[in-house]
């Protein structure tokens, strides 16, 4: 399928003069953890059949490819446990060789990177984001319910042993978090990554008091400065983080503020879930299900009249706030965040 982009074919602008330009993929809503702040303790998962199979994921793929979409991000859940998901990146990685996307990238955990990191670098993908909260092992088993420490950090290792290069990524939360940030920063600037900080949004229900556990990261941003020396960096991402560099480690320290400070103005993002539903705005319940779409003829005309329509109506802003604990039904490990 030739994915590369026409004059003739049209840019995924919506109503209010943004262009979509980077698709984020959930290939499953299932995960080997249970993250406490991403899944309930007990969760109902899409049965196989509503799955989209890896070949229509790359159909609906390529069609946003010829209608500009540059980057394509793979999450979950968490992506590395899906059957045969090393499938997927390799079909796209035809388009990172002649020219049709700039990058394939891939959020996880981190649980399967020691199998999967030689592959993903095959496979053209040289940057990965890991989702990771906590440097104590009994502190990361008590988030995620039973998850093994040891395993993500092998798998890191194994990671740029490989030649990717890792971000981590860390949701903030009042309580253990505040003392445990510095031992992140330094973990990871040690290693010349990158490190994030998330705050906590309000999605689906949990089994915490998310009035009682929200941390407003322009807060930690102050107590971290007493601690640290931030320089702001100037230089843009494109992404919805701000970036400071800490003199002391030499490494990047990145915010990203959805409750506290909106960047909605300049979203490119679009999200597929893993049963073909599209949502132009993780912060809203609306979508458009292109399942049946897709099953029902080969003819892109449809799907293509369907995805304009739906990015054209993508909302002005998210409906989250702060305060709220639950805005959206839907569990963070629908989209991958």
């Amino acid at each position: 399928m030739n994915a590369t982009a026409s004059p003739d074919m049209l840019a995924l602008t919506d109503g209010h003069g943004r262009t979509a330009s980077y698709l984020r993929i959930s290939v499953t809503d299932r995960c080997d953890l249970r993250c406490s702040y991403c899944m309930a303790e007990i969760m109902r998962f899409m049965s196989h059949n509503d799955v989209l199979r890896l070949e229509e994921f790359y159909r609906l793929a390529a069609l946003f490819i010829r209608h500009g979409v540059r980057k394509i991000r793979i999450t979950g859940g968490e992506p590395l446990v899906r059957k045969n998901v090393m499938r997927l990146f390799e079909m796209l990685s035809v388009h990172l060789g002649n020219g049709d996307l700039d990058e394939v990238t891939v959020t996880t955990n981190g649980s399967q990177l020691s199998r999967y990191a030689d592959a993903l670098y095959g496979a053209g993908v040289r940057r990965i984001n890991v989702s990771l909260d906590s440097l104590d092992a009994d502190h990361y088993r008590t988030l995620t319910r039973h998850g093994d420490l040891r395993k993500v950090l092998t798998g890191i290792d194994r990671a740029l042993q490989a030649g990717l290069k890792v971000k981590i990524n860390a949701v903030a939360m009042r309580g253990r978090f505040e003392q445990d940030v510095g031992d992140l920063i330094r973990f990871a600037h040690g290693r010349a990554m990158d490190l994030t900080l998330i705050e906590e949004m309000p999605l689906g229900l949990v089994a915490h008091d998310r009035s009682r556990s929200f941390l407003s990261l322009a807060s930690l941003e102050k107590d971290l400065g007493r601690r640290w020396t931030l320089t702001p960096v100037s230089a843009s991402t494109g992404g919805p983080a701000r970036y400071v560099r800490i003199d002391e480690t030499g490494g990047k320290l990145g915010f990203i503020m959805p409750m506290s400070c909106n960047f909605c103005s300049t979203c490119n993002r679009i999200r597929l879930d893993c049963c073909g539903r599209l949502y132009t705005c993780m912060g809203n319940e609306g979508s458009v299900p292109l399942r049946a779409i897709l099953r029902s003829t080969s003819s892109d005309d449809r799907l293509e009249a369907a995805i304009v329509e739906a990015v054209a109506q993508k909302p002005a802003r998210h409906s989250f706030s702060v305060g709220n604990a639950v805005a959206i039904d839907r569990h963070m490990s629908v989209l991958g965040g």
